[in-house]
């Protein structure tokens, strides 16, 4: 009896949480666990089997791949999650397992832009000026690599709380990101802010700060992409969906 295809999806963006049900709905025969790493821990119901937390590393990863006869991965992570993003390639590659890796166009200044670019958090942190009142849309992981610059003042937007206490005179707001501009422009206005600072997470849905700051003519701090090993890649859903349609049918042959 031929084995069912297992799918596993490693979630984390929102992209992720479309994709869940479209694999559950197009691959009606085919298992899909949808696995979380638990940073966030609200999260949503994905309609298929879900895991939380991580694997262990690349030997751990293997073992839950060889022991669930997982046959495909689609890796949905977010872009800066490059360790998980690294585990996935190279456990695949050892079990030559197929992997597809959704990645979104990064965003790019257009003439009225005035933006930095940084290798890293630490970086853009250092780069900013004494006394700037900075924007951090960055996340609680990597909050703390600003943290320690004891003359300039925050906002700093994320999802959960951070574990330990922001600085005094720093500002923390817990939601996602504004999608309209104009909101986005009167929350810098209202607090008065001289430097945006993002990741360049791409995608629509964080892209209303971008064109705040275009419109406030401010500077953004821009963090570059972490390197992420060659994958076979798609820019949005439908072209993961599209490969990973034509991966099934090349097996049945």
């Amino acid at each position: 009896m031929t084995r069912a295809d297992h799918i596993l999806l490693l979630a984390g963006t929102f992209e992720a949480r479309q994709l869940a049900k479209q694999l559950a709905d197009r691959f009606a025969g085919a298992r899909v666990t949808a696995s979380f790493a638990g940073v966030v821990k609200d999260l949503p119901d994905l309609g298929v089997p879900t895991r939380v937390g991580g694997f262990g590393g690349v030997a751990g990863l293997s073992n839950f791949l060889r022991s669930e006869d997982v046959t495909l991965v689609i890796d949905a992570t977010h872009p800066y999650a490059a360790q998980m993003s690294r585990n996935a390639s190279e456990a695949c590659q050892a079990l030559r397992l197929p992997l597809i890796r959704l990645e979104r166009s990064t965003w790019t200044a257009l003439p009225d832009d005035d933006w930095m670019h940084f290798g890293s958090m630490r970086d853009a942190a250092q780069a900013l000026p004494e006394d700037a009142r900075a924007f951090l849309a960055v996340g609680r992981k990597d909050i703390w690599q600003f943290t320690w610059r004891g003359d300039i003042c925050c906002l700093a937007r994320m999802i959960e709380a951070p574990r330990q206490p922001l600085p005094a005179g720093w500002d923390l707001i817990l939601q996602r990101p504004q999608q309209s501009s104009s909101e986005e422009a009167g929350l810098l206005r209202k607090h008065g802010i001289t430097h945006v600072v993002t990741k360049n997470s791409g995608g629509g849905r964080s892209y209303a700060k971008i064109e705040a700051a275009r419109l406030l003519k401010l500077p953004v701090f821009m963090i570059d992409r972490p390197q992420l090993p060659e994958a076979e890649t798609a820019p949005d859903l439908t072209g993961v969906l599209k490969k990973a349609q034509d991966l099934m049918d090349r097996k049945k042959f």
